[in-house]
């Protein structure tokens, strides 16, 4: 049997999710010859292709973590923890349905409660399938910090001393589709700073780390804070994405921000929370609500918003950016 795992591209908790589920699933269920990754991504539309799938009537199944619900059946094994998981009110109800009857009722599990999708399936496993995480707590550890943004400090996220930091930025901007489906098994297997010393992960370090630095000067110049906002567009820049706490690293007076990039397969807004602003909790705004609003999606903290990448996609993207920018100033 073959077991596909899609899981969420270019995010650590993604990436930690699949390299998790397929441990647990080779030591407590087994039957399976080969695991194969795919990543996917939130853009305007479809979110799912059904060749991404593996066909079931084979023998095969197919399972998703950390990203939304497929109503299909082809889809086996599915993890998610993000409010905005499910599409359509009736994916929730067929999902809600099959959980006291069916054959995916200990196959599909669905919790927003939880800091990291990699957190919940360990739960779960540990639980439900006797599976044994003690020799996994770092990964969880980590996969809990850097989803839930539980830094200490704006400059602890955005400096990155810790191999765990650099190995999720080397994640995040991955281009190379083979990169992230040839370190998920490992991520269970090895720890973070041996991971760091491979050769196919060693050669992107340095490079990035100096797209980093350019995006930290690309914010810093294009950043306007307005009513407890920072917002900045670098659509016309060659940056597919940043990491999310510059903003509060350069202007940690910022409550919100609102960001906008580009690149070749979608355009996206960015909306989040900065984590270290200290306001009462029932006080924030929530923004995979608002996200949701415009076909987005996220957790209350943090979310995003995708719209093709042509320029009419653009145009529609940078209204929406300055509606959700009035609303969270307040106007």
């Amino acid at each position: 049997m073959h077991l596909r795992v899609l899981f969420h591209n270019n995010c650590f908790d993604g990436a930690c999710s699949a390299s998790l589920f397929t441990r647990f699933h080779r030591e407590c269920i087994g039957g399976v010859d080969e695991y194969s990754y795919k990543g996917l991504m939130h853009k305007a539309g479809a979110q799912f292709d059904p060749a991404d799938f593996l066909e079931v009537d084979k023998g095969n199944q197919n399972a998703i973590v950390d990203f939304k619900y497929w109503n299909s059946p082809k889809l086996t094994w599915w993890f998610d923890h993000h409010q905005s998981a499910f599409l359509t009110p009736e994916d929730r109800a067929q999902f809600d349905a099959q959980q006291t009857d069916g054959p995916h009722a200990m196959r599909q599990f669905f919790d927003p409660n939880y800091i990291s999708c990699a957190g919940f399936i360990a739960h779960v496993a540990s639980k439900k399938f006797g599976f044994d995480t003690s020799g996994l707590k770092d990964l969880i550890y980590w996969a809990n910090l850097i989803d839930g943004a539980k830094y200490e400090s704006a400059r602890s996220a955005v400096e990155m001393d810790a191999p765990a930091m650099r190995l999720g930025m080397i994640i995040e901007a991955a281009k190379d589709k083979t990169l992230i489906p040839r370190l998920i098994p490992m991520l269970t297997e090895m720890s973070f700073a041996e991971l760091l010393e491979q050769d196919f992960i060693a050669q992107e370090f340095e490079p990035l780390m100096a797209e980093h630095k350019r995006a930290i000067g690309m914010i810093r110049n294009r950043g306007l804070v307005e009513d407890g906002v920072i917002s900045f567009d670098l659509a016309d820049e060659p940056i597919d994405g940043y990491n999310k706490f510059i903003p509060y690293y350069l202007h940690p007076e910022a409550l919100y921000t609102v960001g906008l990039t580009k690149a070749s397969f979608r355009t996206k807004i960015s909306v989040g929370t900065n984590p270290w602003f200290t306001v009462p909790e029932n006080t924030l705004i929530n923004i995979a609500a608002i996200c949701e609003r415009y076909g987005g999606g996220g957790h209350a903290r943090v979310g995003a918003i995708s719209f093709p990448p042509d320029a009419d996609g653009l145009a529609k993207a940078r209204v929406a950016a300055a509606e959700v920018l009035a609303e969270l100033q307040g106007r």
